[in-house]
């Protein structure tokens, strides 16, 4: 998928429901979702930006999806 495609909505709930953990970090700030095959609205509102497109970076490692970058979130998810 080219980068310059904006995913909205739709892409990050399909995201969501194919995950078993979702983290969106946002400066400082880190959530964690367990969406369980769903896509709860509060996780995919996270991991939207203003625009309403998908915020980057995003990473699906497995069955977790990383949305935001957060130094210690990365390193202790990727090793």
């Amino acid at each position: 998928m080219p980068a310059s495609r904006k995913l909205g909505r739709a892409d990050a709930a399909a995201l969501a429901k194919a995950s078993s953990k979702v983290i969106v970090a946002k400066g400082k700030k880190v959530e964690t979702f367990k969406p369980g095959g769903k896509a709860p609205k509060d996780c995919v509102d996270a991991m939207l930006g203003p625009t309403g497109n998908l915020r980057a970076p995003c990473i699906r490692a497995g069955k977790t999806v990383i949305v935001g970058f957060h130094e210690d979130v990365y390193a202790e998810a990727l090793g």
